[in-house]
């Protein structure tokens, strides 16, 4: 059976619990659950590119400054 690929997450894990979004949209205003929200979804995606890139990024410092456990 052969590995599966591992990748670097470029976002962390959103399914783990539920999400905390307004039933209005932030983008158009209207309420999310009488249309698609595709295309604000991406704009969405867009604008927080530059926070999820800080928080992986402080995740991964963090990880770093983190004593290990059992050192060799």
């Amino acid at each position: 059976m052969p590995e599966p690929a591992t990748t670097e997450r470029i976002r962390p894990p959103m399914a783990c619990n539920r999400l905390d979004l307004p039933s209005r949209c932030d983008i158009c205003g209207k309420a999310r659950s009488t249309r698609k929200h595709q295309a604000c979804s991406r704009t969405r995606q867009q604008r927080k590119t530059d926070e999820w890139a800080e928080f992986m990024a402080n995740q991964a410092a963090a990880k770093q400054n983190r004593p290990r456990r059992y050192a060799r």
